[in-house]
């Protein structure tokens, strides 16, 4: 039934029939969760969907969404699609100038905001983008602080709308075709400027069938999401709400990183998608955990993590008394450990970014199952991931059901199916370089084995992806930084790593100066570079480039070298042309020693 739904909509308002006041979205308020059941929730979509129509959301119009993850994120959401309109959404931890470039690019009617202090980030930019004709506010926000925009709240404009809920949203269930355009995601491309990814209904639905398809041998029955990531990551958006939505699941909202053990404990969750970064604060809470404990506790963990990994490595095997220490450790640790994450976990869906094996095999050892995913914001975003009976740690799995994917003659990974976007908003040159002749190119590079599972071996592109899953373009950092008169050469570095580092050249030219002002021996760049008060210079230079960073794109730390970069036949660049890898490969292990400070 689920594979013939025409639309998002249509996906959602099937299930509110189904499973009525049963509870369908949970937040945490005054210490208590509270939910909003499928029947609750399908009146206030109808109610929203009625009110922006009244507003003037006309089909085809885009409308921003920026929120915090609560139950209004997902009503809305679904109640601009009702409306025939395009869901823009973006990040929280925008500032004021990356709203205004969404917002503008985009076109956007309206917006809804959440609370008032998003609203002080949004509505400037909103009356500095120009399209914008009016706000929905989730909050009450002061008069004095709408930036001059017409704001509506919420509650109100819901309550003048619900007489005729029920039917406005079934009126708008067959009115949307599938190849519509669903929702409007914007991703950093090459050169920096954040790119409008039109996606359909239809690609996300075939994601959410895929999904269904790959996860069901575990037994989709009653599940519990409890959801973390931010609705605005592609990711989020396909597996943490409309996934649950078409297995007719409930999805707890996550108060924070802080308290999501907590929260694991509270709600029991069958399921939960995030990505490597949230494995690994795990991973480290964990072990910190355990070395504080000591004694035979930690001794029993460690053997526990021993057994484990060997057995997943010797494909299942132990020998006769490691399999009865094993089997004994289960009882004492693992299941304890299985305790920490709620004791009902079928999964943890891993994807967003490359998973550390090491990572991977700690959780695996542990009797905790993660399975690695993979795709990008291009194709809705699911491409591959591990099946349950089939877990390799090392691949991101195997293709979706209805996807064609291959290895292209330079090795790049292409795809093509009903998950491919649409291309990118107002931007055909863009779209063209990204999908030809109905392929999506992903511009990454990687091989099948044996049994048809993908393993990612390098990436074509420069594109930068941490390990929370985001997309960083080094160009416009490094361009920024170089642009600093104390900086000749920089490199910023960070795939699979929380934050960003930077390999940095100073500025022959300005070193000298600074030697020559402040009296050292020397002023040859090696000598300037080991004086304790240089670098405190390029710190700053640092600090002024990351002040007009997002938290993202800010440089934590960073090491000199006196060694400019060159190109192969020698001649010096100074503009980073060089094939980064060879970069790399160089000064890698002083670049990873950055994080170990």
């Amino acid at each position: 039934m689920m594979e013939k739904t025409q639309n998002l909509v249509s996906l959602f308002h099937e299930q509110a029939l189904r499973k009525g006041d049963a509870p369908f979205l949970w937040r945490k308020q005054d210490g208590d969760w509270q939910s909003v059941s499928w029947a609750d929730a399908a009146i206030q979509i109808g109610a929203l969907t009625e009110a922006l129509t009244k507003l003037g959301i006309q089909p085809g119009d885009r409308v921003g969404l920026v929120s915090e993850s609560r139950p209004e994120w997902p009503i809305a959401d679904i109640a601009i699609m009702a409306a025939g309109g395009i869901t823009v959404p973006a990040y929280i931890t925008n500032g004021v100038g990356d709203h205004r470039h969404v917002l503008e690019d985009s076109g956007a009617s309206a917006v809804i905001v959440s609370n008032a202090a998003l609203a002080s980030k949004v509505l400037p930019a909103a009356k500095e983008a120009g399209c914008v004709k009016f706000a929905v506010t989730m909050e009450e926000v002061a008069d004095g602080e709408t930036s001059g925009i017409a704001t509506h709240l919420w509650e109100s404009i819901i309550a003048d709308s619900q007489d005729n809920a029920t039917e406005t949203l079934a009126s708008a269930v067959p009115g949307i075709a599938r190849d519509a355009t669903a929702c409007l995601i914007y991703t950093s491309g090459t050169g920096g400027t954040p790119k409008g990814v039109m996606l359909s209904h239809g690609a996300i639905l075939s994601n959410c069938t895929g999904s269904t398809k790959m996860l069901e041998e575990m037994g989709l029955d009653d599940e519990v999401f409890l959801s973390f990531l931010p609705l605005s990551h592609s990711y989020e958006h396909t597996a943490g709400q409309f996934f649950p939505i078409m297995v007719g699941a409930q999805i707890y909202y996550a108060e924070g990183i802080d308290k999501l053990a907590q929260n694991m404990a509270e709600v029991h969750p069958t399921l939960m998608t995030a990505v490597p970064r949230l494995y690994e604060v795990m991973h480290d809470r964990i072990q910190r955990g355990v070395k504080q404990a000591g004694g035979l506790s930690e001794k029993l963990f460690r053997k526990t993590v021993a057994l484990g990994r060997k057995q997943y490595e010797n494909g299942g095997n132990l020998g006769g008394l490691e399999s009865l220490q094993n089997a004994v450790l289960t009882k004492l640790v693992r299941s304890k450990v299985q305790q920490r994450f709620g004791g009902r976990l079928k999964a943890l869906v891993s994807g967003g970014a490359p998973l550390n094996y090491d990572i991977g095999i700690f959780f695996t050892a542990l009797g905790v199952r993660l399975l690695q995913g993979y795709g990008q914001t291009e194709s809705a975003p699911v491409i591959s991931c591990n099946p349950p009976s089939h877990n390799r740690i090392e691949t991101v799995g195997q293709i979706m059901a209805d996807v064609e994917c291959k290895i292209a003659d330079d090795g790049e990974i292409i795809v093509r199916g009903e998950l491919v976007m649409q291309g990118y908003w107002n931007n055909p040159e863009a779209t063209a370089d990204a999908i030809k002749d109905g392929w999506l190119h992903t511009g990454d590079i990687g091989e099948f084995d044996d049994d048809g599972h993908l393993r990612i071996t390098d990436r074509k592109k420069d594109i930068i992806v941490n390990s929370g899953g985001d997309n960083i373009a080094p160009q416009r950092i490094e361009g920024m930084l170089t642009a600093q008169p104390e900086i000749g050469q920089a490199m910023v570095y960070g795939d699979k790593r929380p934050n960003l580092v930077a390999l940095i050249v100073p500025d022959a030219d300005f070193a000298a100066s600074w030697a020559t002002e402040r009296g050292p021996d020397s002023t040859g760049l090696d000598d300037v570079i080991e004086h304790p008060n240089f670098k405190p210079v390029i710190s700053e230079a640092v600090e002024r480039v990351s002040s007009d960073l997002s938290v993202i794109e800010k440089v934590r730390r960073f090491t000199l070298t006196a060694e400019a970069f060159t190109i192969d036949n020698g001649m010096m660049t100074p503009t980073l042309k060089i094939r980064r890898h060879m970069i790399r490969e160089k000064y890698g292990e002083t670049l990873e020693a950055l994080y170990g400070r």
